[in-house]
C-alpha cells in the first residue's frame, strides 16, 4: 500500500515574482519614509545644540532636581499603576458581568482624553466637599508632589491595564481549571498558575506606564505647576527653558528624555519578542 497516498497535503508555497516584489517594496517604502522622518528630527535636535548645553543639563542643580524628582515619581507611580493594572487585567480578562464593556471603555478613557483634561478635572475635583475634606485631612495634592504622583497615575494605569488584559487573555483559562482539580483555590491557581505565566505582559505593561508617566506635561502644569526644586520635573524643564529662550538646553533636556524613553522601549521590544 502507498502510505503517501493518505499523507496530508503540503502547504501551497507563496507565489513570487516581479509583483509581489513591486508590491513589498512599495509597502517597505513608506517604512522607510517614516523612520527618515523621524530620524532627520532627532539628528536636527542634535547638530543645534552645543557643548555647554550638554553641560548645563549634566551640572545645573535644577535640572539634576528635576531629573531625581521625573525618576522617583515615575517609579512610585509604576508600582501604584502594577497594584491597580494586574488585578483589574484579570478581572477584565477572566469576569463577564453587567455593564462589563462599558467599564472596559471607561478604563481606555485616559488613553484618549487630552492629558491636559486630566489636569483640570483633578483641580476642580479638589474644589468640590469630597477634594476640600481630602485636603484638610492632611492629605494634599494641589501644586504638592504627590499631586504629580496622582497625575502620572491617572494618565498612565491605564496603558498598563490594557497590556496586562491582553496578556493574561493569552494563558488559557483552562490551566488554571486544571490547577484547582489538583487541589488549588482561585487564588491558588492565580497566584501560581496565571501571574508567572503572564509576568512578561506585566512587565511591559510596566515599562508601558513608566515611560507614559515620564513624559507627561499638561496636567503637571494645570494641577502642581512648574517650581524649581519643588514640582519640576524634565517635561516642565523644556518648557521653562525654552520659555526663557534657551532652546539649545531645551533640546538638550528633550534628548535626554528621548533616549530614556528609546532605552524603555527597547525593553519592552525584547521582552515582548521574547515572550512571543
Amino acid at each position: 500500500m502507498n502510505y503517501s497516498l493518505f499523507s496530508e497535503p503540503r502547504a501551497a508555497a507563496p507565489v513570487t515574482g516581479p509583483h509581489g516584489r513591486l508590491f513589498a517594496a512599495s509597502m517597505l517604502a513608506f517604512v522607510g519614509v517614516f523612520v527618515v522622518g523621524l530620524l532627520a528630527i532627532f539628528f536636527a535636535d542634535v547638530s543645534y545644540i552645543n557643548r555647554q548645553a550638554i553641560g548645563e543639563v549634566l551640572c545645573t542643580p535644577e535640572i539634576g532636581a528635576a531629573l531625581w524628582l521625573s525618576l522617583w515619581t515615575t517609579t512610585v507611580t509604576t508600582a501604584l499603576g502594577l497594584l491597580l493594572a494586574v488585578p483589574m487585567g484579570y478581572a477584565l480578562s477572566r469576569y463577564r458581568f453587567p455593564g462589563h464593556a462599558v467599564v472596559d471603555s471607561i478604563v481606555d478613557l485616559p488613553i484618549i482624553l487630552p492629558p491636559l483634561v486630566v489636569g483640570l478635572s483633578l483641580l476642580v475635583f479638589f474644589q468640590t466637599a469630597v477634594g476640600r475634606w481630602i485636603e484638610d485631612a492632611g492629605v494634599k495634592f494641589v501644586f504638592q508632589r504627590k499631586g504629580i504622583i496622582l497625575c502620572q497615575l491617572l494618565v498612565s494605569a491605564s496603558f498598563g491595564i490594557r497590556a496586562i488584559k491582553l496578556t493574561f487573555d493569552g494563558v488559557d483559562p483552562r490551566i488554571e481549571h486544571v490547577a484547582m482539580t489538583l487541589g488549588c483555590t482561585r487564588a491558588g491557581a492565580f497566584f501560581r498558575v496565571a501571574l508567572p505565566m503572564a509576568r512578561r505582559g506585566i512587565i511591559v505593561g510596566a515599562i508601558l506606564i513608566w515611560t507614559r508617566a515620564f513624559g507627561i506635561f499638561g496636567p503637571l502644569m494645570v494641577f502642581v505647576g512648574a517650581v524649581r526644586f519643588r514640582t519640576e520635573v524634565l517635561p516642565t524643564t523644556v518648557y521653562l527653558e525654552q520659555s526663557v529662550g534657551r532652546i539649545e538646553v531645551a533640546l538638550a533636556v528633550a534628548i535626554l528624555m528621548l533616549v530614556l524613553a528609546a532605552a524603555a522601549l527597547v525593553v519592552v521590544r525584547v521582552v515582548g519578542l521574547g515572550q512571543r
